[in-house]
């Protein structure tokens, strides 16, 4: 399943990979085995996008080490982000991660965290200019952070935002989703299962009948399904190092998405259980 990033109309799948500790693992062959597996089978799905961040110890290099050993770069639509103060320290990252990466172009360059938004934000729009970025965007994952990324998103042209959304944290359908769709702005969804607590708070619970009106068979793709669902949301990028949770997470990418109307049973379902 695709939908369009909004600014250029190119068609991202909707279903991506997230590295957060799931790729921060020593440089050896077999260390990094599943990682391999599961970039493998993301492609073989269709999937692209792979997202990482200097703040995620190895993942970078790893990103780069695997795609550069199966010669799968074109496949990928990598995304990382920016994570320090001043000027000169981004410049350096930022060379950096092109080098952990070994790209030349790297499709998304996001402000992770906010942190020294106004600063880099000066050099991620020089280098999308000149062609090492395709496109720019800020990110974060606290709801606390969801009236300063608003005021970004109001104020600056930006192609992308990375924020949490789950079905058990909503606060960004309020206001960041809906100036997302007015102002044109893709949206990478992180943390869909809030770290996992999700699958905590619904131990012994048998998935609803009523998830098959969806073509919806586990938790996992109930949970993506309703964050997919939204229609401001690009894509969502659940991170692991399992290759049976990839194939889980690739399968929320088929079949039907849930309505309106069985968007709101499932948040009736979720409170009630």
């Amino acid at each position: 399943m695709q939908r369009a990033i909004p600014k250029s109309g190119e068609l991202l799948p909707m279903v991506g990979l997230g590295t957060w500790r799931a790729f921060d693992v020593f440089d050896t062959s077999d260390m990094r085995a599943p990682q391999r597996e599961v970039i493998q089978l993301m492609f073989e799905a269709g999937g692209s996008v792979v997202d990482a961040s200097p703040m995620y110890g190895r993942a970078e290099g790893i990103v780069g080490d695997l795609l550069a050993e199966t010669e799968d770069r074109r496949r990928a639509f990598l995304a990382t982000k920016v994570w320090t103060e001043g000027r000169d320290r981004g410049i350096a990252q930022m060379e950096e991660s092109l080098r952990q990466m070994r790209t030349n172009v790297i499709d998304l360059m996001q402000i992770h965290n906010l942190i020294d938004w106004r600063t880099q934000l000066e050099t991620l729009r020089l280098w999308k200019a000149a062609g090492i970025f395709r496109y720019i965007g800020i990110t974060h994952y606290s709801s606390h952070a969801i009236d300063d990324l608003v005021a970004v998103m109001e104020n600056e042209d930006i192609d992308f935002v990375q924020m949490a959304y789950s079905i058990g944290e909503r606060a960004v359908e309020d206001k960041l989703l809906p100036v997302a769709a007015e102002r044109g702005i893709a949206i990478i969804v992180n943390r869909p299962y809030e770290g996992g607590n999700l699958f905590a708070s619904i131990t012994g619970e048998s998935l609803p009948d009523w998830a098959q009106e969806f073509d919806c068979k586990t938790w996992s793709q109930f949970f993506l399904k309703f964050v997919m669902s939204h229609p401001a949301v690009t894509c969502v990028i659940p991170a692991t190092s399992k290759p049976n949770h990839m194939i889980d997470n690739l399968a929320a990418g088929r079949g039907r998405l849930p309505d309106d109307a069985m968007r709101r049973r499932m948040v009736q379902y979720w409170e009630d259980v």
